[in-house]
């Protein structure tokens, strides 16, 4: 299924930030979160929509029948690769770790850096720290909104 959206969405320039699968009753829920730069607009997302349910009809690569849902990953958009981290250098995130890394697991700063495994965020409310996460210890990340 992931590999189906893949192509589709790369074959228009876009990103695939996240695809879900979730078993429900009645059914499965396939969830794509598509994105590009400038943002994704609402006709980009019902023709990736229509394509990616015409493959999955034919190819039927889900036992099941499904529901399929199109989306942008939205302004709080989750940070899944080391290229996110980088990309969104400059921007305000939430990042959480596995385990401890200085003795924290969680930080709320702006993404200063994404090098060579380790992420470096700056903790505006604490006046300015700045601290390294390496890439392999974070669980999740999240950009926040900022207004």
């Amino acid at each position: 299924m992931r590999a189906i959206a893949e192509r589709v969405v790369a074959s228009r320039g876009y990103e695939l930030v996240d695809a879900e699968l979730k078993r429900q009753p009645g059914g499965t829920l396939v969830r794509l979160y598509v994105d590009k730069p400038g943002g994704i607009g609402l006709d980009d997302l019902q023709s990736v929509s229509q394509e990616v349910s015409a493959i999955l009809d034919a190819e039927d690569p889900i036992a099941a029948s499904f529901t399929l849902e199109v989306s942008s990953p939205g302004l709080d958009r989750p940070l899944k690769t080391e290229a996110d981290y980088k990309r969104f250098v400059g921007k305000l995130a939430k990042v959480s770790s596995y385990e401890p890394v200085d003795g924290r697991r969680h930080w709320t700063g702006r993404l200063a850096s994404a090098d060579a495994g380790v992420v470096e965020i700056v903790l505006e409310s604490e006046g300015g720290k700045r601290c390294r996460v390496p890439y392999d210890k974070i669980s999740h990340g999240r950009l926040e909104v900022e207004f």
